[in-house]
């Protein structure tokens, strides 16, 4: 567990963190949000004791963070540290024994990795003859390849396509099924709705929220509701009558529609249901929670708005 108490950070008097705490579970993918110049990158770097704070404390598992504690850290840096003309197998026995490990455990931990993403051909080629793809997985196993219990990934699906982008989630899954503490900073949205156990939003130095991603979505709730049915959609207007606003129709095939509606006044989903029960045929019907996307325009949003 990572507790961050009252964190500063100026840069010739300009002040980039401004008495930030956090609190980062254990075993969970938290995500560092904010738009560029929030700070994030300035709180990884002191996390990995690159730079020194003026004020505050770091605290990982109750003892204030030292250097014996970077063993436990892996950091996949934004602006990626590999070196072109070494080749990959070398580049990542370096980054292993850099760590502590042995030589023959440092080779191990390298081709069990290089075997995990089905690479192993790629051990004696060079950095500067891979595409900015394959390099990016080279650079994410230089990260996890002394097995550390907490990863920080800066930006760690940017120049991955689709196919890697699901690689690496999935790896960022299996990592945490085995108790490791992912801090994710990025700005693939998306990604923190699907896997992010818990999330903070950066903005102009400033901690501007920090919850479960599931109650920082529910609090950005705007009272819609998405809603597949069968039927007419006459009958099905008929039924909303002064309670729910039609917002959006979408005729998914014949007689078949998807609607986005809005709750007025005090009314539920339960009462949404009893409405429809003998006028369509309810397919699907859930709240429609704003995405993380969403909730950090909102949020930025509205802090601009106060600065105004």
């Amino acid at each position: 567990m990572i507790r961050i108490e009252s964190l500063s950070k100026s840069f010739q008097q300009q002040l980039v963190l401004d008495a930030v705490s956090m609190h980062i579970p254990a075993g969970q993918i938290f995500g560092l949000l904010g738009p560029n110049g929030a700070g994030k990158t300035t709180l990884i770097r002191i996390i990995n004791q690159m730079l020194p704070a003026n004020d505050g404390q770091i605290y990982l598992n109750g003892q204030a963070l030292q250097k014996k504690h970077l063993s436990e850290i892996g950091y996949l840096p934004e602006e990626r540290g590999l070196y072109k003309n070494m080749r990959v197998g070398e580049q990542l026995l370096f980054f292993a024994q850099l760590r502590g490990f042995s030589r023959p455990d440092a080779l191990l931990k390298v081709r069990y990795w290089l075997d995990r993403f089905d690479i192993r051909d790629w051990e004696h080629k060079r950095l500067a003859a891979l595409s900015k793809g394959m390099a990016q997985k080279i650079q994410f196993i230089a990260a996890l390849v002394h097995d550390p219990s907490i990863l920080i990934l800066d930006e760690p699906l940017s120049g991955f396509d689709p196919v890697n982008v699901d690689l690496i989630m999935n790896e960022m899954k299996a990592l945490k099924a085995q108790g490791k503490t992912i801090i994710l900073s990025t700005h693939n949205m998306k990604s923190v709705d699907e896997i992010c156990d818990r999330a903070a939003l950066l903005h102009q130095g400033k901690k501007i929220a920090e919850d479960s991603v599931w109650n920082l979505r529910d609090a950005h709730d705007k009272g819609q509701i998405i809603v597949r049915f069968k039927g007419h959609m006459l009958g099905f207007a008929n039924a909303l009558w002064t309670d729910f606003e039609l917002l959006e129709q979408h005729e998914i095939s014949e007689g078949r529609f998807e609607c986005v509606l809005g709750i007025r006044g005090q009314q539920r989903v339960n009462d949404l249901m009893r409405a429809l029960q003998d006028k369509v045929e309810v397919e699907r019907i859930e709240k429609r929670l704003p995405s993380m996307q969403e909730v950090f325009i909102d949020s930025i949003s509205g802090k601009e708005g106060n600065h105004a």
